[in-house]
């Protein structure tokens, strides 16, 4: 069935990682028996692994501090980290290596590309290509947030640029977001105004963030925010220099993992459960429903007019 095509790579990958490392099926055995404090317990063949080496591949940098336990990862896809299958594959890849590794417990995410964090979804995804296409393709973003906002890990997102529709997703599924206190960057789901509708877990996600109201204007408004409105509606957590972006990250990943870890996981799980098991629920309506709508005529027009818009920009 096309849909499982995204599931298929993944296990593809998990068992290319178990011949690779010599631990057959590591990234399957999620059992409570192989947890400590809410970690994985990971073979020290992986462990060594990461600690000899930083992960890297040609969309994904991730250095792991094994001292401090907090990894960076660099989403580096040029030109402007936009969300397609492949990227996605990659992130979902690291993410659940890092997740995998006792010895990381927080993770920043930032950007290695200048003046953006993530462009978001990447529109030649959705313009043009069969349903089967499509629906692989939403299922990965839908893998990508349950990674990020179920993670165990402490997540810091250190916002180094302009955070548009899915990128503002990606920082929001984190526990805390840092941006670099420039006008000339913008964060906010502004699906609406590419004639698009923002998913309802997209909605959630939102709404546990920055309240009701403000996500009601927000989405129906498409708006884009600038650092400090961002901050006044509680859509991102501080605003520094730009060049202190990361050192405050570093700093807030501290400060969290000096909470007790078992007591944190567990709060972070309580509070994020109803949202997670609304989505895990639905997810294969929700997939439907996206390949129904994006395939449309008008909203298949709607891309191919603001992908002709970003040509004439480019010019």
């Amino acid at each position: 069935e096309p849909l499982l095509n995204f599931s298929t790579r993944m296990m593809a990958v998990r068992s290319y990682l178990g011949v690779k490392f010599g631990v057959s099926g590591l990234l399957s055995q999620l059992t409570s028996s192989t947890r400590h404090h809410g970690r994985p317990c990971v073979s020290p063949i992986l462990t060594s692994q990461h600690r000899n080496t930083s992960s890297s591949s040609s969309k994904v940098k991730v250095d792991l501090d094994q001292n401090t336990g907090v990894a960076v990862m660099h989403m580096q896809s040029p030109p402007v980290n936009s969300l397609s299958l492949d990227f996605i594959t990659e992130l979902c890849i690291s993410l659940e290596k890092l997740e995998m590794d006792k010895g990381c417990r927080g993770l920043i995410i930032t950007s290695s590309q200048p003046k953006v964090f993530s462009a978001g979804l990447d529109i030649l995804e959705m313009y043009g290509k069969s349903p089967e296409r499509c629906g692989e393709f939403w299922k990965s973003v839908q893998e990508l947030w349950l990674k990020l906002y179920s993670s165990n890990m402490v997540t810091i997102a250190a916002v180094n640029g302009s955070s548009p529709a899915g990128g503002c997703l990606m920082a929001l599924t984190c526990d805390y977001r840092i941006m670099a206190d420039n006008p000339g960057y913008s964060i906010g789901l502004n699906e609406t105004q590419l004639g698009i509708v923002a998913p309802f877990w997209f909605k959630d996600t939102l709404m546990n963030t920055i309240g009701l109201r403000h996500s009601e204007m927000a989405l129906q408004l498409g708006l884009l925010y600038k650092p400090q409105d961002a901050l006044k509606v509680g859509l991102v957590d501080q605003v520094v220099p730009e060049d202190q972006v990361l050192p405050a990250a570093v700093k807030s990943v501290n400060k969290w993992l000096a909470v007790p870890e078992h007591a944190r996981q567990i709060t972070k799980s309580m509070m994020r459960k109803s949202t997670i098991d609304r989505l895990t629920s639905n997810r294969e309506a929700d997939i439907q429903n996206f390949v129904s709508f994006i395939t449309r005529e008008s909203i298949q027009k709607s891309l191919r007019g603001y992908m002709e818009l970003l040509k004439q920009k480019k010019a």
